[in-house]
């Protein structure tokens, strides 16, 4: 199994023209979804990390963990005017034995524009570096089969050629959101609507993963909308996202809903006491896996767990899924008269 899955990684990565990392959770991943939401929320500071185990079983270590921050500049604590969002996102992806990964630095800047009461759109830049390692001396080769078992102190008579190397990444993207961006007495009754188009790699940068063997990374369009209603008069909400990834020969399309509860209601005024949420529910990768969901809400915390249960012809090589984390924290703003802290 170890073979079988390390030779995968090996093969996804020769061909360089493989998907980038996926997070099943990518609503709380808005940067890598696009740079244009950069700094789009309710609030003036965020910092969310995500970190995802994929085939938890297997026996082999496929890891993939993002660490993304941003805030806004210059926007009022009253009200809602032009201002900008700043970011910066980290991620580490590895997988197999041969350690195949990538590592990405990438910082974002966007523009905020209100355009009409509770409308507002945004564009977005992103650049930074990225880089791919991997070492073969880790894996076990056919030719060390002794005749009885595989021995991997046997001379495998492989040349490891994989090199690591950086490359610059550009990407850029718009944002639309509909929804309210002032706190007010019916916050029960909140409506919000988002709908993004980015494009990552625009530079299309030259992939070297081995000595004599250089192919270009496509670029990758991403179209993404989610939409946000709390019924009024009731604790109970949805939540429900459409993302479509497309990138050379390979697209994904990942959807699914979540039916929140509110727990405990804060107060409107001063803020002093938080919303607290529960939030449940399923997100599909068509073809690919069905992801059961689940998200705790309380103040400016928001933690999350999926599971993806792996439905594909792949499922007959790997029997289990990946399991994924989130957790956020934003200075949000809570309330009618609430201050910022900072």
């Amino acid at each position: 199994m170890k073979i079988i899955l390390s030779g995968l990684v090996i093969l996804f990565g020769f061909l360089a023209t493989a998907q980038d990392i996926h997070f099943t959770q990518s609503q709380q991943n808005t940067m890598l979804l696009n740079p244009a939401a950069t700094g789009v929320f309710n609030g003036w500071e965020r910092a969310t990390i995500n970190h995802k185990n994929q085939w938890v079983t297997s026996g082999t270590k496929f890891f993939t963990t993002s660490l993304a921050v941003d805030m806004n500049f210059f926007k009022p604590k009253r009200g809602n005017k032009a201002h900008m969002g700043f970011g910066f996102q980290f991620y580490n992806d590895i997988g197999g034995d041969s350690k195949f990964g990538t590592k990405q630095a990438l910082f974002s800047l966007s523009g905020i524009v209100p355009v009409a009461e509770m409308h507002s759109l945004a564009a977005g830049l992103q650049f930074g570096f990225g880089q791919r390692t991997g070492d073969l001396t880790g894996l076990i080769f056919p030719n060390q089969f002794d005749g009885d078992v595989l021995d991997p102190t046997l001379n495998s008579q492989e040349y490891n050629n994989l090199v690591s190397f950086m490359y610059p990444d550009v990407s850029a993207g718009i944002f639309y959101r509909y929804g309210n961006h002032k706190v007010g007495f019916q916050r029960d009754n909140a409506t919000e609507f988002k709908l993004g188009v980015a494009y990552f790699h625009a530079n299309t940068p030259d992939m070297k993963y081995r000595f004599g063997f250089t192919e270009q990374l496509y670029g990758k369009l991403v179209i993404h909308t989610s939409f946000l209603k709390d019924f009024s008069g009731s604790s109970f909400g949805v939540e429900a996202f459409f993302n479509e990834f497309i990138q050379g020969p390979h697209n994904e399309t990942l959807f699914g809903a979540l039916l929140r509860y509110r727990l405990s209601s804060g107060s409107k005024t001063t803020g002093l006491s938080r919303d607290t949420y529960l939030m449940a529910g399923c997100a599909m990768r068509y073809n690919d896996a069905v992801c059961p969901m689940i998200y705790f809400q309380w103040s400016g915390l928001k933690f999350g767990v999926s599971y993806d249960v792996t439905v594909s012809q792949f499922a007959q090589f790997v029997r289990s899924g990946g399991l994924e984390f989130s957790f956020e924290y934003a200075n949000l703003d809570f309330a009618l008269f609430k201050r910022r802290r900072l």
